[in-house]
């Protein structure tokens, strides 16, 4: 951080909290700085950010963790995450409904099965996307920060096999068969555990939509923020630095 307190939680705000209240200030240049009475810091990669699905992507909980399953419930996990500029997530399906707010310039590439294309869908700051369970897509940054955004999950965390369910999961499943069918090894050093994909889940059609929107990714690339949106990025950033200045 550059020292200044409006960088992040003014003194002010922090000084009027309660003990044990945190605010968390998600700032339109993609830091999260967090503050409480007594400090105020930027949340970073050394123990408080998770690898999310891809390196170079990161995940802060706030409600549930990475192991969140059906079978270590917490009925939802709540994250921030922070995708790095001009990046795309590997195409993928969640087990459980995914629900994602951006707090930047961003594209959510979905597969419409009905019309056998991928929709590409841009997000501007505040838009929030509702994604339903095993429906294949993608999530972009268009913009040349690192991007915010808020992450809902039905049930899952990101260590749970039916998290994120890419193309290449997919495939695999499709030639599982006998007992191993509708199980998937856990992460190293922990038992198998069952999946919660839909029993009826056809995995090489599924994975034959997740390779659908990886071509479109490498085709199309990851699109530009226009002219107005770079202007509107810049306006915001300066309204954020006056509206949290002390």
């Amino acid at each position: 951080m550059s020292g200044h307190a409006y960088d992040g939680v003014p003194r002010a705000v922090r000084g009027t909290l309660p003990h044990g209240v945190e605010i968390y200030h998600l700032r339109p240049d993609g830091r999260v700085v967090v503050g409480d009475r007594h400090r105020e810091h930027e949340l970073g990669p050394a123990g408080e950010l998770l690898r999310f699905i891809d390196d170079g992507q990161f995940a802060h909980y706030l409600v549930g963790d990475a192991a969140t399953s059906p079978e270590r419930p917490s009925n939802a996990t709540v994250k921030l995450g922070v995708v790095r500029p001009r990046s795309a997530f590997t195409p993928h399906a969640h087990g459980g409904e995914h629900f994602v707010l951006s707090l930047g310039h961003a594209a959510c590439g979905l597969y419409d099965a009905e019309r056998g294309t991928t929709a590409e869908v841009p997000l501007s700051p505040g838009m929030l996307i509702r994604i339903p369970e095993m429906m294949p897509h993608s999530f972009a940054n268009r913009g040349g920060l690192p991007l915010t955004i808020l992450t809902a999950n039905t049930g899952f965390g990101i260590d749970h096999e039916d998290y994120a369910i890419t193309a290449a999961d997919a495939r695999r499943r499709a030639g599982e068969s006998g007992p191993a069918e509708g199980a998937a090894e856990g992460p190293e050093g922990r038992s198998p555990v069952a999946t919660a994909a839909p029993p009826t889940t056809d995995f090489l059609t599924l994975a034959a939509a997740l390779e659908s929107i990886e071509v479109r990714q490498r085709t199309a690339g990851i699109a530009r923020t226009t002219v107005r949106e770079r202007l509107a990025a810049r306006l915001r950033r300066v309204a954020t630095a006056l509206e949290a200045r002390p």
